[in-house]
């Protein structure tokens, strides 16, 4: 009986020392989950007959450690959550090794060729959200795009005086109180000033002239203007003002001019905002990824284009997904429908670009596991060779 006993205690010994060396073997590898062998007692009725392995438990919950490498597609989870990728076969995996890059396709895929899975954008590049989908990048260059409105927030001075000089010429400063520029774009790109001119004409009443490039707007065709009441706020116009104008070879500029939020206060001529649509055309320079998973294209004119939004899974029971390779799992009915959301929010956490998440493989509890595991070996071992002893000594003293 006890040879028997200390058989099953070698076969499980091995087992947990295959389990140990295959953890210090992933030590390095990005995502990985280190394993543990639970054991168990067998029984007949009351009767001892040894020990099994009941199965390998995965520390899933645990993180590792966050390590930058500068790559915008690489990728960690400093939090809960599991990054969702889809075969070709459209089986679902789910990962902590965020280690991406693109096909030939510009999909973002794994190193083993599975699919991100995200939130895609239309051709407007809204999010589609509610959609997952594969998310895919896109490399053409961005195209020019008109000024069509400016957001414009500034405080007139009410200490200032009426001009003393008419009529109005922008050439001569002493016909205006204020002025302001703003650089705007035509539908090729070109650039463009508009310039604002602000003469007070009575209390609380102000014009405003319009000028592009240094010549009238072709609408509105006079001054437009601008009233306060006796608190210093703006009363009129009361919605956006239509600024148009031409540019050669290109198409004619429509501008909304919005002063909601103006004032008019016994302090300094200030603009606090000043933010008018439109670009010049410009080429892709890289990518950037934001905590909560949106992916932008950086562009060499300074603007950026929504890509799509990384979407994270989690689970009720993390411990009952499926390991397919250490560093993958799929979902299993012990682990229940996984639940998706984004970076940042809830029980998900930010993601880190340019950072990936280590093994969170313990190599000093490894080793001392390793030596622990050996002394239980040889302690097997013994029990065998002294089982063994003993029946020499029965058999020869009969």
């Amino acid at each position: 009986m006890s040879f028997n006993i200390a058989l099953t205690g070698l076969n499980a010994v091995n087992e947990q020392l295959n389990t140990i060396s295959n953890n210090i073997a992933n030590s390095g590898t990005t995502g990985f989950k280190s394993s543990r062998t639970e054991f168990g007692s067998v029984y007949a009725d009351s009767q001892a007959m040894g020990v099994e392995v009941l199965g390998l438990t995965q520390s899933i919950s645990q993180g590792g450690a966050l390590v930058a490498t500068g790559r915008s597609l690489d990728l960690a989870i400093s939090g809960g959550g599991f990054f969702t990728t889809r075969a070709s076969n459209g089986s679902i995996q789910y990962t902590r090794a965020g280690v991406f890059g693109t096909d030939k396709d510009n999909f973002i895929t794994s190193v083993g060729g599975q699919r991100l899975q995200g939130y895609p954008v239309d051709a407007n590049g809204n999010l589609l959200v509610g959609a997952l989908g594969d998310l895919q990048l896109q490399t053409a260059n961005l195209p020019a795009k008109a000024t069509d409105s400016l957001a414009f927030v500034g405080n007139l001075d009410a200490n200032e005086a009426v001009p003393t000089v008419a009529p109005f010429d922008p050439a001569n400063v002493g016909t205006y109180n204020s002025s302001y520029t703003t650089k705007v774009f035509d539908s090729l790109g070109r650039e463009h000033t508009l310039t604002q001119y602000f003469v007070k004409t009575a209390a609380n009443t102000w014009d405003t002239h319009y000028y592009a490039d240094g010549a009238p707007v072709t609408a509105p065709a006079g001054a437009v203007a601008m009233t306060f009441d006796t608190t210093g706020a703006l009363t009129a116009p009361a919605g956006p003002v239509a600024v148009s104008f031409n540019a050669p070879g290109a198409n004619a500029l429509n501008v909304a001019v919005d002063y909601t939020g103006s004032s008019q206060y016994g302090s300094d001529f200030v603009v606090t905002t000043n933010l008018a649509t439109g670009y010049s055309a410009g080429e892709q320079t890289g990518l950037a990824v934001e905590k909560d998973g949106r992916v932008f294209a950086n562009y060499s004119n300074g603007q950026r284009m929504l890509q799509g939004q990384v979407v994270l899974a989690n689970f009720i029971n993390a411990q009952g997904l499926r390991n397919e390779n250490g560093t993958a799992w799929s979902e299993t009915g012990e682990s229940g429908q996984p639940l998706y959301g984004v970076a940042g929010v809830g029980s998900f956490g930010n993601l880190a670009a340019g950072t990936l998440e280590n093994s969170n493989v313990d190599l000093t509890q490894q080793l001392v596991s390793l030596m622990e595991g050996q002394r239980n070996y040889q302690a097997n071992t013994k029990v065998l060779t002294t089982n063994k002893e003993l029946i020499q000594v029965l058999f020869g003293a009969i």
